[in-house]
């Protein structure tokens, strides 16, 4: 199992090392790598190879190589790693790859368990056995619960660990992936979340238009168990130029909340509450990152926001009650605000 750390170092002295006249130069009508563009195509995958391997081979001609990828190897498959967890239910997942399972195992514990020395670990998916049953090339994407029962959820795989994804929905009270009246979607650049057990918010490549021209979705529909994808009705559509469009779903004891993320550029973006089959835009600059924590709002500033009369400075965490939000009332808390040293790196909400 090659580190990562090399692949992205492979990748960086590829471009590195290639002659000015192999660079690609911007992209006009007389541009003779244009051919580049079509990632798929074996032509541009056969000049990904070639420069793959003249990268290897200068990286492993040095004798600093083999030490320092034995170290980091080694590094990668210890079992001293802790293993980074999420609660759902009475249980704690964990994705985990070593030398014995390079593909990876998805598996459960309960917390008293996982305060044991050495915790007892159930694997509910084995994506080594599962790649050689099905003679596919999978790497784990993420799961996608259902909540609050837990009960399902949407398996999001890649073939050799591209952006495209293959979503299938696997019911873990059988241990198996659902077939009949599934949630499953084809490879693409999908994007799901569950509104309820028969709902989801789905975009994927309806057709040629239903992308952006970064080839996300441009599109959010809502998909009902057992009616086909193609008749799902539209709940938001973006520009062609936008960079994706995706819906999502935040869910806390009490409160469900619905949300369309347009994202216009990879910092500015818009963000709609939708709610009764209705789309309310956040009140919000484009470069603020806006989510939410039972009956708060909570916004992150990329730049400075003058509202109500008061500036809220780049770099601040603000949070106020949601209703209120919506009723147009600005009086924020100021949670965090930024120093000379300091800066927000990221927050996690906890029980008060």
């Amino acid at each position: 199992m090659r580190p990562p750390l090399l692949t992205f170092a492979a990748l960086l002295l590829s471009s590195l090392s290639m002659s000015s006249a192999e660079t690609p130069p911007v992209a006009s009508s007389a541009d003779p790598f244009l051919w580049l563009e079509d990632v798929q195509s074996e032509r541009a995958l056969d000049w990904a190879r070639a420069q793959n391997a003249t990268t290897q081979r200068e990286l492993e001609a040095s004798p600093d190589f083999q030490p320092i990828h034995d170290r980091l190897l080694a590094i990668y498959d210890s079992k001293e790693r802790i293993p980074q967890v999420v609660k759902r239910g009475d249980y704690l997942y964990n994705f985990w790859r070593d030398a014995a399972h390079p593909r990876g195992l998805w598996r459960r514990t309960t917390l008293a368990e996982f305060r044991q020395t050495a915790p007892a670990w159930e694997t509910v998916i084995d994506l080594d056995a599962l790649a050689a049953a099905e003679k596919e090339n999978w790497v784990w994407h993420s799961a996608v619960a259902l909540y609050p029962t837990y009960d399902r959820y949407l398996i999001r795989l890649s073939r050799g660990g591209s952006d495209a994804v293959v979503v299938r929905e696997y019911d873990l009270t059988t241990r198996s992936f659902v077939t009949e009246n599934a949630f499953n979607l084809p490879e693409g650049k999908n994007y799901v979340a569950w509104l309820d057990r028969d709902h989801l918010f789905v975009g994927t490549r309806f057709d040629a238009a239903a992308l952006t021209a970064s080839g996300y979705p441009r599109v959010v529909k809502h998909w009902r168990r057992g009616t086909p994808l193609a008749k799902a009705p539209t709940v938001f559509a973006g520009e062609p130029t936008d960079v994706s469009i995706s819906g999502y779903v935040t869910n806390q004891p009490g409160y469900h909340r619905e949300f369309i993320r347009r994202a216009i550029t990879f910092y500015t973006s818009e963000t709609y509450l939708h709610e009764a089959g209705k789309l309310t835009k956040l009140d919000l600059p484009l470069d603020a990152v806006p989510s939410s924590d039972r009956d708060q709002i909570l916004v992150e500033l990329r730049s400075a926001w003058t509202v109500a009369g008061h500036t809220y400075p780049a770099g601040a965490l603000l949070a106020m009650d949601f209703t209120r939000f919506l009723k147009g009332y600005r009086d924020f808390a100021l949670l965090f605000t930024p120093g000379p040293r300091t800066s927000l790196v990221g927050f996690s909400a906890t029980r008060h």
